[in-house]
């Protein structure tokens, strides 16, 4: 009998198990675990390249100030070596470079000697510190200008959350500040949750410092560096070029992180402390901080109560105004510094005067 030839059989038409395919959900799980992998081998890569390059960039940068050590470790002092009375410049939060930050107010306020301390967590500082209470600080501070031969008395000016640091200084140490400059400064004020109890700050798993432990933060600053430059064009090359590279070094390390954490706890042990009555305090509010938060004059107002001779100045720009405003901090703060007592000499020289009150 012949076969038709469509009666012909075909290997794949043996009998047997029929293979099936793989859901398409089962093909998505491979895929994402395979890209989990991939990214957390890239992590680790980054994470070692940066430890790697952060110690090399350290040992090869050329430091500036001098470090002095205070008990708990070394801070790093930078001093512009003039003559007359002094100025003691604190940064706000964070800043990772206070001094070249600062750089564009230390040369307006060239006739007087301005000391900028940075404190640990901060420049060329220890990057590990004990708790960061306002007490710690305070005490930190004041062994800091004692061991750089800083005599008293001289200005304290500070940015941001050094307003924090002033206020518990002039309280600790009366008689050693002849006046206070406070630039967009941070009052002290206790946040409440829904219930009406104070706000705790969080102790848990330090995330804020992945981006830099891991290497993220230098590549996303490879590509964008204006996201840590400061603004305007007063700053110089170097000074830019230092504030880059010591964000990537500094930013959120032990001693910031512990700091930003106690911001709530250091508002509660302020609480009801206020400036000396006789103490001179001149604050400079950046008008855009005050259209951001409506709160942000009435509460310095109220720290000025009770001051016997103080002025609130508010001048346009954003919070960091000493990037931008420098020529307008300086001339307001020496005229506000001679209506005091704290006065230059005519001449090539200053004389450091008595605290004013």
């Amino acid at each position: 009998m012949r076969r038709h030839p469509s009666d012909v059989d075909h290997p794949g038409d043996s009998p047997g198990p029929t293979r099936r395919r793989r859901p398409w959900w089962g093909r998505l799980g491979r895929l994402t675990g395979f890209a989990m992998l991939t990214l957390v081998v890239l992590l680790i890569v980054s994470t070692v390249l940066n430890y790697g390059l952060v110690q090399y960039e350290r040992s090869t940068a050329e430091p500036y100030g001098e470090r002095v050590e205070i008990g708990n470790g070394s801070v790093n002092v930078v001093d512009n070596g003039r003559d007359g009375p002094t100025v003691v410049l604190l940064s706000g939060l964070g800043t990772p470079a206070p001094a070249p930050d600062f750089g564009p107010l230390v040369r307006e306020l060239g006739d007087y000697r301005v000391v900028v301390v940075e404190g640990f967590g901060y420049g060329y500082s220890d990057l590990t510190a004990p708790e960061r209470t306002v007490q710690n600080v305070s005490e930190e501070l004041h062994a800091a200008l004692a061991a750089t031969g800083v005599e008293e008395p001289y200005v304290l000016a500070g940015h941001s959350l050094a307003g924090f640091y002033i206020l518990d200084y002039v309280n600790r140490y009366p008689g050693e500040v002849s006046a206070v400059v406070g630039i967009d400064t941070t009052v002290p004020a206790v946040v409440e949750d829904d219930d009406g109890t104070a706000a705790e700050d969080g102790r848990g798993i330090p995330w804020e410092r992945l981006p830099s432990i891991t290497g993220l933060l230098r590549w996303v600053l490879l590509v964008a560096p204006d996201l840590a430059l400061p603004e305007g064009t007063a700053h110089t090359a170097e000074e830019r070029d230092r504030i880059l590279r010591m964000t990537v070094w500094n930013n959120a390390n032990a001693a910031v992180t512990d700091e930003t954490r106690r911001m709530g706890d250091n508002a509660r042990d302020l609480e009801g402390v206020g400036f000396p009555a006789e103490l001179p305090v001149l604050l400079l509010l950046a008008q855009d901080t005050m259209d951001q938060m409506p709160e942000w004059l009435p509460r310095h107002e109220e720290q000025l109560r009770g001051v016997r001779d103080h002025e609130l100045v508010v001048l346009d720009g954003g919070h960091y105004l000493h990037w931008t405003r420098s020529p307008e901090i300086a001339a307001t703060a020496t005229g506000f510094l001679e209506r005091h007592g704290v006065v230059r000499r005519e001449g090539s020289g200053l004389t450091t005067p008595s605290p004013a009150g």
